[in-house]
Parts: C-alpha cells; structure tokens; sequence
C-alpha cells in the first residue's frame, strides 16, 4: 500500500507540473502513467526485475474505491461550477446548439453501435458517452472569449447539465439490465426520485446554515469536514436507492453553487478532487493492455477515426445552421471532435450497471485515451481549416461583460463602496470571512461571497487577473499590508485600493505596493473641514477644489515617504482623469 502510495504521489508531482509547463491537460499525463504503472506495462517486468515492484502499481483492484471516489469529486465540482446566471447568459446557445449537438452525435452514435449488433441499452450509453467532449482540455485552449470559445462553452455547459439524467438513467436502467424487469425500474426511479426531491429541499434549508456555522469557526478543517459530509452523504444517499453516487454528488454541487460558500468550498476540494481524479485516470491507463492495441489496431483506429470526424461534421452543421461563421464553425468542430474525461466516467458507470460488457468498456477506453491525447493536435488543425476556409480574423467578444471590482471586506465600509460602484454602473463582487456578514450582505440585496483572501485560491476564482482593481476595507492592518505585498507580486499591473487606518499606515502600504492608499484620519479631518466650511457661509465650489488639492498634496506626500516608483501609468491617468 505504501509502495503504491509512493508511485501515485510521485506520478502527481511529475506530471502536473510538466505538463502544465507545456499546457497540456494533465489527464493525458496521468493516463500515460497508468499505462506506464499498470499490470500492462511494467508490472509484467516485475518477476524479471523485482526493482520495479517500487515504481509500479502491486494491487489495481485496491485503487477502485479511491477512482471511484475521484469520480464522485469531479461530478461534485461541476455541480459547482455550473451557476444560473451563465445559463441565463447563453440560454439560446446553450439549449439550442447545445442540446442539438448532444442529441443529435449521442443518438446517432446510438443507432449506429444498435445496428452493429450492440444491445439497447448498452448502445444508448455508448452512444451518449462518446457525445460528450472534453471540458478540462478544449476550454483552456480555445478560451470563452472568443466565438470558438462562446460556442465551445455552450455546448460543455449543456453536457455538464445532462450528465445528472444521463447519469440517472443508467443508475435507473441497472435494475432492469439485472432482469428485475421494468418493475424493479420503475422502483428505482420512484424512490430515487423521492431521495432527490428531499436531497433539494433538505439542502436548501440546511446547506446555509452548515456552512454558516463552519466559516464562524474560521477553521479549514471544519469547513472541508462539512463539505466531505455534504458530498459522501449525499452520494450514499442515492446510492441506497440504486441510483448511482455521482447523482447525489452533483445534486449536492449544485445546492451549495446557490449559496454564498460555493467559491471556498471549490477552493479547499481542489486538490483533493484533482488528486482522486487522477487516481481514477491511472486505474483507465492501467486498465489499457498495449497488446491488446496492437492486435486490434486497425479496428481501434478506425473506430477513433471514425468518432472525430462524425462529431467534427454534425458540430459544424449545426454551428452553421445557428449562423457562426465559417471558420467559427469548422475550428469549433474539429476541437469538440475528441470524447471526454467524462466519456470515462459514463462508460465506468455503464459497466457497472452491466449495460456494457467490461471487454466492451475497455475498448471504448482506449479509443477516449487515444481522443483525449490527440486533442491539443486537433485544435491546431482545427484552427488551420478554419483560416483555410475564411481568412477574416475574428474578434474576441466578452461573454460575462466587464469584470467585476473585487471588493475585500462586506462591512461598512465595504458595502459603501459597492454602493458607488452600483450607482456607476460598474460590476463588482465582495469577498469576506466573515459567515454574518456575508449572509447579511447577500439579505440586503448586495452581491458577496464567503471566502477568505489571505489563503487559498479564492481571488483567482473570483477573476482576479481580469478585475479592474480591487479594494481593501478590512480594518486589520498588518493583514491588509501583507495582502498588498502578495498582490502585488502576483500582479504587477493591478490596481490595488487600501483603506489606511491613519498616514503612518498610509505609508507603509504604499511601500507594500499599493495603488492608493485612503487614511482614515485624513478622511474625517477632510470631511469635517468641508462641513464647517460650507456652514459659515464660503462657496460650495471653492471648498471642493481646495479639499481636492489638500487631499492631492496629502496624497504626494505619503507617495513620497513610501518611497513609491512604481504606480502603474494607465491607473494613475485613468483616476486622474
């Protein structure tokens, strides 16, 4: 087991990190390894060389709780991501495009295995399987910017929404593919049914309150506790009904996306959603015997061969037949070509529903191995035909419109702050530890969610790269000053707004990096002579100039005790003006 631990850990640390270096999608890197690990292939060297008992994988079939739990995180974390607001956003393409070219590629495919002699049911997971593309891989590459991206985006979110029935039907079919006939199906769907109705309100009443109670703690442990609890009660759940764990995992995703903690949630199950994941990706590189490939070559070929360029062709009819362009729709094609990590997960849960026969599974397998590690290649050529086709280049578009001012702090100040960016007509998202006060901002109608911004990867999901500036109103200073410096390292162009406790402060944060710095006794003192100003009887007009130039003068110096260099021209200019 410790060996085994060994290789899998030491697998992580080798491929995430080369194959991010050339942005590659690590799934190809972990299936590679499973290959490289498994029984397969080195492992049949063992009794030869004992020495490579320590870089291979002793016991495969102890790996299958620990992939199936990789499964269960996956489909809990796209419960995550998925929102009604982006829905709202590409309704059109979404459940137009989107639900053709799943329909569509998923039911043909179907009809064709049906008449080659596979049954029913088994065809009718195949045939949805091999539909689905691959979300990990084609979105980094094509982006959600741009029109291969906007499209690209359409059709994955519709995939992720349809894995929940598509997952339901084959946990609901396995009863019936067990010969207890269409009662015991109809029984399955009946309490499932019932178990996911009181999953949905069970989970909207209790959900908050939960993780409420975690974030008060202001402990990490608690908090991952209660989200552990959340996804293995709701998968066991299911599962006692017959259903497949994954339903309940992602009806427990999609519950806590509608809650203010989804993007801390996210956060602090990444690492343990990837790693699981990528046991489960080398217990299908292990699963694949080379051997095999080479003895059926031309027919797994072919069957690969034959996969892409049907999808390629239906997609980029479809795309057409929706007004894209011509390039649009010949790069989108081919990209979306290739099956889908979740393909592996589909046909996993077709053979253990004995749909399929494990024979059959494994070769589906291989042939979405050999899709997923030929995708990178199949975007270039789609990007080729495209310019082929038509050479207008084509501009990016913004999907979500203008990022969001990241605002760290939903206290007084804070929401204050939101308030004028509302007023303006600016976009922006408040960030706070702070359960009560997130949970009372929400109330009130502001747009705030919990997550801690000294730990972890909370500013990057909220876009921080992209965001106009961000503001810092906690009222903690040396916090606040360690905050600006990491900001500041990570990114050198951000416009980063601090409230100051007092010049002192002021000072120091501009030292840190900080844009602008606010003191708060400079403030009040600013205030207070505007006030008296106007009271005894001097012109509004000549009080706000000489506060302005005070405020400028005030500014210019604590810039120059901070010894600051270095204030990023376009932010400068822009607030000047």
């Amino acid at each position: 087991m410790l060996s085994d631990a060994l290789v899998i850990l030491g697998a992580a640390g080798i491929v995430i990190p080369v194959f991010t270096r050339f942005k590659i999608t690590p799934v190809i890197g972990f299936i590679l390894i499973g290959i490289a690990v498994g029984p397969f292939g080195l492992g049949e060297l063992v009794y030869e060389y004992p020495w490579l008992a320590h870089v291979t994988i002793s016991d495969p079939e102890g790996l299958e709780p620990f992939a199936e739990f990789g499964i269960i995180l996956l489909l809990f974390t796209i419960g995550l991501e998925l929102s009604f607001n982006r829905l709202w956003q590409l309704r059109r393409l979404v459940f137009g495009l989107g639900a053709l070219e799943l329909l569509i590629i998923g039911s043909s495919l179907a009809i064709a295995l049906s008449m080659m002699g596979q049954y029913w049911t088994g065809a009718l997971a195949l045939g949805f399987a091999l539909a689905f593309s691959s979300t990990a891989i084609v979105l980094p590459i094509s982006g959600t910017r741009t029109p291969v991206g906007r499209a690209a985006l359409s059709m994955l979110l519709f995939e992720d929404i349809m894995i929940v029935p598509i997952v339901f039907l084959l946990g609901a079919m396995a009863p019936y593919a067990q010969a207890e006939g269409w009662e015991g199906l109809v029984d399955t769907l009946w309490y499932g049914g019932l178990v996911i109705v009181a999953l949905l309100v069970l989970g909207r009443i209790a959900l908050p309150r939960l993780f409420a109670q975690a974030a008060r703690t202001k402990s990490p442990e608690l908090f991952l506790a209660a989200s552990l609890l959340v996804v293995i009660g709701a998968s066991l759940a299911t599962a006692a009904t017959g259903l497949s764990p994954i339903v309940g995992a992602l009806i427990a995703g999609l519950l806590i996306a509608e809650t203010e903690y989804h993007s801390e949630v996210e956060g602090i199950m990444e690492p343990f959603k990837g790693l699981a994941l990528g046991i489960f990706l080398i217990t299908v590189g292990m699963s694949i015997d080379l051997m095999t490939i080479w003895g059926n070559l031309g027919s797994i070929m072919l069957a690969v061969v034959l996969v892409l360029v049907f999808k390629a062709i239906i997609t980029m009819i479809l795309l057409r037949l929706m007004g894209a362009r011509r390039s649009t729709a010949a790069e989108t094609g081919v990209l979306m070509a290739s099956p889908s990590e979740t393909t592996l997960i589909v046909l996993a849960a077709a053979s253990s529903a004995m749909l399929i026969q494990p024979g059959t599974a494994q070769y589906w397998q291989i042939v979405t191995a050999i899709g997923l590690t030929v995708t990178p290649l199949l975007a270039k050529l789609g990007r080729a035909i495209g310019r082929g086709v038509e050479s207008v280049p084509e501009l990016p578009e913004d999907l979500d419109g203008e990022p969001p001012t990241i605002i760290i702090g939903a206290g007084r100040v804070g929401l204050l702050v939101a308030d004028m960016l509302k007023a303006h007509g600016k976009p922006y998202v408040a960030l706070d530890s702070d359960a009560d006060l997130i949970t009372q901002a929400n109330r009130i109608g502001y747009r705030a969610v919990f997550g801690d911004a000294a730990r972890g990867t909370a500013l990057s999901r909220l876009g921080v790269e992209n965001s106009p500036a961000i503001v810092l109103t906690m009222d903690e200073p040396v916090l606040v000053q360690r905050l600006v410096s990491k900001l500041r390292k990570s990114y050198p162009k951000l416009l980063i707004v601090c409230r100051a406790r007092d010049t002192e402060h002021a000072a120091a944060l501009y030292r840190a990096g900080a844009s602008h710095a606010v003191p708060e006794t400079l403030e009040s003192s600013l205030q207070l002579s505007e006030a008296v100003l106007v009271d005894i009887g001097v012109a509004m007009g000549p009080v706000i100039a000489s506060i302005h130039e005070k405020r400028d003068e005030f500014r210019d110096q604590l810039e120059r005790e901070g010894k600051i260099d270095f204030r990023p021209k376009l932010h400068t200019s822009t607030l000047e003006t």
